[in-house]
C-alpha cells in the first residue's frame, strides 16, 4: 500500500526525489525541505472586508504567494481554498490568492479564517496544487494555532485538487475535518478532458486553420506546437475566422454557421463556453503534453464514433485519430484521478447547467467514491444556475454550515435538508438560493463519449499503488 508520510521532512527525502521523477515524470512534484521563510505580512483586506478580518500575504519555502485573512470575530475554524485554472505562467501569481479571497470572503464573513496558494508555479499539477494547500494549512497552524476545524475548499479544477487532498491528508483524526467541492473538475485527468480531446480534433476538421496548410504539422494531441507563438488573441481569431463566432447570425457566412452548428453539436458543448474550451484544448494540453509529461501523450479518441453533424460518415473518415501511451495515462492518473479514498465528510454543490465542468462530473465522482465504498461519506447538491465560475453566496455559506454541521454532530445532511436551509442565508446575501434537491446527473458516458477499450481504472488504481509502494513520502509535503 502506498503510504504517506505525515511528520516532518526526512533526511532521506533527497534520495526518494530522484526515484519519483524516475517513475512518475514531471507531473508529481516533490517539495524540497522547508527552508526557513519570512512571517505573513500584514495587508489592507479586499474590499468587503476592510472591518471585519485581518488579511495577510507571504510566500512559502517553495516559492507560492498565498493570503490569508482572519476574522475579527473568528469562530476558530479554517476554511483552506484549493483555487482553479490551471494558471499558465511559470511562476506563482501573488495576485491570485488576494483575488479568491475576495471572490469567496463570504466564508470569511461567516466567521472562518481562511487561506489560499498561489501555487508555486502554473501550468497543471493536481497534486502539486495539494501539496502546496497543505503547506498552507501548515503554516497557517505555525502562525494562529490550530483550529477547532479545518476545511478544504475547492471550485473548478480546484475541485479535484481540494478532492486530493482529502485523499492523501484527509485520513480520520488527520488535519482535515470535510471537504466541499463547488463546481468540481471531478472525472480526473485522464478521462475528464476527454470532451476537450474531440473538441481538438473536431475543430481541427472543419477549420483547418490549426495549423494552416501552411504551418508546421503537428499531432493535435499536443494541443499546440512547443514553439508556436500564438495567442489566446490569435486563438480567437482563427475561431471567429472559421465560425463567426462573435458575429450576430445573420453576419455570418453559411460557411462559418454551418462549421459552427456542426462543432456545437458533435462535441456537445455551449456556445458561450467553445472559445474557453478550445483555449484549454490548445494551450492546457500543450502544458500537460510538453512540459508535465515530456511530450508523451495521455489521451487518445480511436474508436470513437462522432455524430450530429450534417455529414457524419465524412467527419469520421476525415478526424485525426491517435492513441494514448499507457505510461503518459499512468502519470495524469496518478497527479489528478481520484480513487475515492476518502475518510472525511465531503460536500457538493454543483450547477445543474455548467457550460464548463458539465454536471455529470458528478456521476463519475459519485461511481469513484461508491467503487471505494466510502460513498456514505458524501452529499452532492445540485442548483438552478447558469455559471461555472461563480455561485450564490447564499449557498457558499449555507453548504459551508451546512458541512461544518454535519461534522461536528454527526448527523449526515441530505439534499432535501440543505435546499431548506439556505433561505435563512438568503436573508442576509439576497443573492438567491437555486436548489433542485430531486436532481440526479446521468452517467459521465452520456455527456462524454467513452474511448473504447480505454485502462480500466480499478486495475489502473491497483497498478499504481504497487508501482508506488517503494517510494514512500512521494508527492507528500515534508
Amino acid at each position: 500500500m502506498f503510504r504517506q508520510s505525515r511528520g516532518p521532512g526526512r533526511p532521506r527525502l533527497r534520495l526518494v526525489v530522484g526515484l519519483a521523477a524516475a517513475v512518475a515524470g514531471t507531473l508529481v512534484n516533490v517539495p524540497a525541505a522547508q527552508a526557513e521563510v519570512a512571517r505573513p505580512a500584514s495587508v489592507a483586506c479586499p474590499s468587503g472586508l476592510e472591518d471585519k478580518a485581518t488579511c495577510y500575504t507571504g510566500q512559502d519555502a517553495n516559492g507560492a504567494y498565498y493570503a490569508i485573512a482572519v476574522p475579527k470575530h473568528w469562530n476558530r475554524s479554517l476554511v483552506v481554498h484549493a483555487h482553479g485554472g490551471p494558471d499558465l505562467g511559470d511562476g506563482s501569481d501573488p495576485e491570485r490568492s488576494l483575488g479568491d479571497l475576495g471572490r469567496w470572503q463570504v466564508m470569511v464573513d461567516q466567521g472562518y479564517a481562511w487561506a489560499g496558494s498561489s501555487y508555486r508555479r502554473g501550468g497543471y499539477g493536481t497534486r502539486m496544487g495539494a501539496i502546496d494547500t497543505e503547506n498552507l494549512r501548515r503554516l497557517f497552524v505555525g502562525e494562529f494555532g490550530r483550529p477547532k476545524r479545518t476545511y478544504v475548499h475547492g471550485q473548478s479544477w480546484g475541485g479535484d485538487v481540494a478532492a486530493k487532498v482529502a485523499e492523501m491528508y484527509g485520513s480520520r483524526g488527520g488535519p482535515y475535518d470535510g471537504a466541499l467541492l463547488t463546481n468540481g473538475v471531478l472525472g480526473g485527468g485522464s478521462r475528464g478532458y476527454d470532451y476537450r480531446v474531440d473538441l481538438r480534433v473536431v475543430y481541427q476538421y472543419y477549420c483547418d486553420n490549426l495549423p494552416r496548410p501552411s504551418e508546421p504539422r503537428y499531432p493535435l494531441w499536443q494541443g499546440l506546437r512547443p514553439e508556436s507563438t500564438l495567442t489566446t488573441a490569435g486563438l480567437r481569431a482563427r475561431l471567429q475566422e472559421c465560425t463567426g463566432y462573435e458575429s450576430p447570425p445573420a453576419e455570418r457566412t453559411a460557411l462559418q454557421q454551418r462549421n459552427l452548428d456542426d462543432i456545437l453539436a458533435v462535441t456537445r458543448i455551449p456556445e458561450r463556453t467553445l472559445e474557453s474550451h478550445l483555449r484549454f484544448a490548445v494551450f492546457t494540453f500543450r502544458d500537460i503534453v510538453h512540459k508535465r509529461l515530456g511530450d508523451r501523450n495521455p489521451f487518445s479518441n480511436r474508436g470513437v464514433r462522432y455524430s450530429g453533424s450534417h455529414d457524419d460518415k465524412a467527419l469520421n473518415a476525415g478526424v485525426e485519430r491517435f492513441s494514448a501511451d499507457p505510461t503518459a495515462v499512468r502519470d495524469l492518473s496518478y497527479d489528478s484521478d481520484l480513487t475515492g479514498r476518502v475518510e472525511i465528510p465531503v460536500l457538493t454543490l454543483h450547477v445543474i447547467d455548467d457550460p464548463t465542468a458539465f454536471v455529470e462530473h458528478e456521476a463519475a465522482y459519485r461511481d469513484t467514491l461508491a467503487g471505494a465504498h466510502r460513498d456514505r461519506h458524501l452529499v452532492q447538491t445540485f442548483t438552478n444556475e447558469q455559471e461555472h465560475s461563480e455561485l450564490s453566496d447564499s449557498e457558499y455559506a449555507n453548504s459551508l454550515t451546512a458541512l461544518d454541521t454535519w461534522v461536528r454532530t454527526g448527523r449526515k445532511p441530505t439534499p432535501r435538508s440543505i435546499a431548506a436551509s439556505c433561505a435563512a442565508f438568503d436573508r442576509t446575501y439576497g443573492t438567491g438560493c437555486f436548489y433542485d434537491p430531486e436532481f440526479r446527473p446521468s452517467p459521465y458516458a452520456s455527456r462524454v463519449r467513452p474511448r473504447p477499450g480505454g485502462w480500466s481504472w480499478p486495475a489502473m488504481t491497483a497498478a499504481q499503488e504497487k508501482a508506488w509502494s517503494r517510494v514512500e513520502g512521494v508527492g507528500i509535503a515534508p
